[in-house]
């Protein structure tokens, strides 16, 4: 088959390839970089594109709570005359608080302690060290990280929580608060509230986030949701009833807005607490599953309530259970399991109902559209519960994470991050509103308040029929 080449001609061309093999130079041994002189580890090579999706996602899915959420959801709960007022309310605090975020609140929130750690420094004012930028010395682009995600992007995912947070608060002095003091107060409740806040319990070195009082806040219970509650009883309580409350009826104008902004804000949620996890991992999982089934068990509870109590699941009852539960899961959707999941949507929907019917209407108050009864009662619950039902099993970690696993300490840590997370809300907000009543005045005037704040503050009406 090898034509004239016979067997002794391929063994003597074997012998010579070998030979000729072990001659040859060695290769030579692999460079080597000294330690001294490798290159400084590239922050970029952490970027996951599978987390930084996710993220995008849930950054658009907690703006999408706001407005058109937050908005429908609010304005469907109030006279058709304010209609309009609560719905410009949200869509301008979704602009203000954006640029507030931009210039300095985020650094105030995540920058490095100062005030012996009360808020963040100017590590990022103006989104310096931020946004990407072109190196000099390296010769190329440089894109600061946080984790595996761009620094921008966790920047603007932050910034839908500072936006919806303060749009909370206005569910409690709807229909009769000055919309240009409603901006200042907004603006200056961020600050002074909101960011001091979010330093504590989610910056790196906050005294809510690591030490001897760390507490779990997995997607704002604390942050969002206790600070605006009970800063909008505060509202309600300061700035007194509607006129006409508890003499003449109130009801609801348009249900069919509060259902259909009910089903926006459940599926915001999901971004608001699986995006959380800062990753497409099996964290955001867990969150996702929990966030849903503790807004079902909620809808279920609150109407079955009703049905019990006064004859009649109503829509605005299933719309408030759904609410109840999914505040009350919030702080805690990343670090219990599902079905520890449906106690806290149980819990929440029966607390908050005997608040926003028994309480409220035992004390009087006017919290228009139970921002309070909701939030700041469905918050607290759920801070508490955290600690109670937080499990390694879902965090991965070797130690008791809570009571029901032998950790009694961090059930009284939860109690340590609610009961700042109230003071600072409570006292901060009472001084705001002191002086802003002594400067700009907290009302709309009598006739205004009658005519409507669509058309008295806004030249405009939601309903023009020919």
């Amino acid at each position: 088959m090898f034509g004239g080449i016979g067997r002794s001609g391929l063994v003597f061309a074997f012998i010579l390839l070998c030979g000729s093999m072990a001659w040859a130079d060695p290769a030579p041994p692999p460079a080597t970089v000294p330690a001294a002189s490798a290159p400084a580890p590239d922050p970029e090579a952490n970027f996951s594109a599978a987390d930084t999706a996710w993220i995008l996602v849930s950054a658009a899915l907690v703006l999408m709570m706001t407005a058109p959420g937050l908005a429908m959801f609010y304005s469907g709960l109030v006279r058709k005359k304010n209609v309009l007022g609560v719905m410009m309310q949200c869509v301008f605090l979704m602009g203000m608080m954006s640029l507030i975020w931009a210039t300095y609140g985020y650094s105030l929130a995540f920058g490095s302690d100062v005030l012996g750690g009360f808020v963040g420094g100017g590590d990022f004012l103006l989104l310096n060290g931020v946004m990407p930028h072109w190196d000099e010395s390296q010769g190329k682009l440089i894109t600061p990280m946080e984790g595996t995600l761009p620094k921008s992007l966790h920047m603007v995912y932050q910034m839908m929580f500072f936006i919806v947070t303060p749009g909370i608060i206005g569910g409690a002095f709807a229909e009769r608060m000055k919309f240009s003091t409603m901006v200042v107060f907004s603006a200056l409740w961020g600050t002074f509230v909101y960011c001091p806040l979010a330093h504590w319990v989610w910056s790196a070195n906050g005294w809510l986030y690591v030490g001897t009082y760390a507490s779990f806040d997995f997607a704002g219970g604390t942050v969002v949701h206790i600070s605006s509650g009970f800063s909008a009883l505060v509202c309600a309580i300061l700035i007194g009833k509607r006129l006409g409350f508890g003499q003449e009826p109130m009801p609801p104008h348009n249900l069919t807005y509060t259902c259909i902004g009910t089903g926006l804000l459940w599926v915001g949620w999901f971004g608001f607490n699986a995006g959380s996890a800062l990753g497409a991992n099996r964290m955001a999982v867990n969150a996702f599953v929990a966030t849903h089934l503790a807004g079902a068990a909620g809808t279920v509870v609150w109407a079955g309530l009703e049905w019990i109590l006064r004859g009649k699941p109503s829509i605005l009852g299933a719309c408030s259970g759904a609410l109840a539960g999914l505040v009350c899961i919030t702080p805690a959707c990343g670090m219990v399991t599902p079905i520890s999941a449906i106690i806290f949507g149980v819990a929440g929907a029966a607390v908050c109902f005997y608040f926003c019917t028994v309480v409220k209407s035992k004390f009087k108050y006017d919290d228009a559209l139970d921002a309070f009864g909701v939030h700041g009662i469905g918050g607290t619950l759920g801070a508490i519960l955290t600690g109670v039902f937080a499990t390694r099993h879902v965090l991965g970690k070797p130690l008791p994470q809570g009571l029901l696993e032998g950790n009694s300490q961090q059930v009284f840590n939860q109690c340590v991050g609610v009961v700042a997370a109230i003071v600072l809300s409570v006292v901060v907000t009472v001084i705001l509103l002191k002086i802003l009543d002594a400067t700009m005045g907290l009302r709309v005037s009598q006739q205004e308040e009658l005519q409507g704040l669509d058309v008295a503050l806004h030249g405009e009406e939601g309903y023009i029929f020919y």
